[in-house]
């Protein structure tokens, strides 16, 4: 049965797993740890990616992020590549690191969102890798020390999370002890590590009393979220898919849409598509960044290699580029 697409858009909330292949450690000491944190950091901020919780451990990782404009496949693909590189010639091995395909899903945010960082942040002492709640909070491998304000890493968002729990850092941090605590107890929640109906609705039991209710969900094993989410992220990807695929059909690719900015913005062509930081060339390479990433799908490597700039600055284009269409009403098709 052929896998289905990842879903993915801007500003989405994404559980992402990562496991060795065939269940193998991927880290094998602190220096390939650190190596994989330090390219995580790099790897965030170039691609204004939002992390909010992570957690290493000796077989498998957890991130907790919302994509920006830069689709998660990218970010993934620039974090594991990179990293199984530097692991393999260290190591002297070949081959694979991690399992063929990264695992996403889309979570829904007013349900999940507090539930997935504590879930998240627990792993290392559920796994044993720290023998007390008190040393998860100086464990450097996850971000719960991070929200505690006991190390930092400017690339983790920890300001989002301790603003769920009050205004002051120090009543913030507070409050999320409590549920960080809190959790300890309730144990270890399938429900969070994968999508689908079933696991959405907490289980086969809550599954069988709706059902008997009359009450009909629709499921996903892509997404965590009650029906109606779910619903509407399919009806959004659905959507988008239809548009891509119209567009390449009538035969709208890249030089159409450089022809089309060109003559929208009153600019040359070959102004469009060159470097520097003349205003208006700016302007018009930051809307076709935006149009070819949302409207035809082209990926940050593509637009890199295509424009001859870096993959951060193609991310900046695209975030510049919505900014610049929603300011100025511009439409794509009249």
């Amino acid at each position: 049965m052929p896998r289905k697409a990842r879903i993915d858009a801007p500003d989405a909330l994404h559980h992402i797993m990562v496991r060795g292949i065939e269940k193998r450690d991927i880290f094998f000491d602190d220096f390939d740890r650190d190596t994989f944190v330090d390219r995580l950091g790099v790897v965030i901020s170039d691609t204004q990616t939002a992390c909010y919780a992570w957690a290493l451990m000796p077989n498998h990782v957890h991130l907790l992020i919302r994509t920006g404009h830069t689709p998660i496949s990218t970010v993934m693909q620039r974090l594991l590549t990179g990293y199984s590189i530097g692991f393999n010639r260290r190591n002297k091995r070949h081959g694979h690191v991690f399992h063929n395909r990264f695992k996403s899903i889309l979570c829904q945010e007013e349900i999940y969102f507090l539930e997935l960082v504590r879930y998240i942040h627990l792993n290392p002492l559920r796994a044993g890798l720290v023998l007390k709640y008190k040393d998860l909070e100086s464990y450097t491998y996850a971000g719960h020390g991070i929200i505690m304000g006991k190390y930092r890493r400017d690339w983790q968002d920890t300001e989002y999370v301790l603003a769920l729990f009050g205004k002051k850092p120090t009543i913030a941090r507070r409050r999320y002890v409590d549920f960080v605590i809190k959790g300890i107890a309730e144990g270890r929640k399938p429900d969070l590590v994968g999508g689908g109906l079933v696991r959405s609705l907490g289980g086969w039991k809550r599954a069988g009393e709706l059902r008997e209710k009359g009450n009909r969900s629709k499921g996903d094993e892509r997404i965590l979220g009650d029906g109606i989410f779910v619903e509407n992220v399919l009806a959004q990807s659905q959507e988008q898919m239809e548009r891509k695929y119209s567009y390449q059909e009538k035969g709208y690719d890249f030089e159409w849409l450089t022809r089309r900015v060109s003559a929208m913005l009153n600019i040359s062509k070959e102004e469009v598509t060159r470097s520097g930081r003349y205003s208006k060339r700016v302007e018009a390479r930051s809307v076709l960044c935006y149009w070819a990433s949302r409207e035809l799908g082209m990926s940050t490597i593509a637009l890199s290699n295509r424009l001859g700039v870096s993959q951060p600055t193609v991310s900046q284009s695209i975030k510049r580029g919505e900014g610049i269409v929603r300011e100025k009403k511009l439409r794509l098709m009249e």
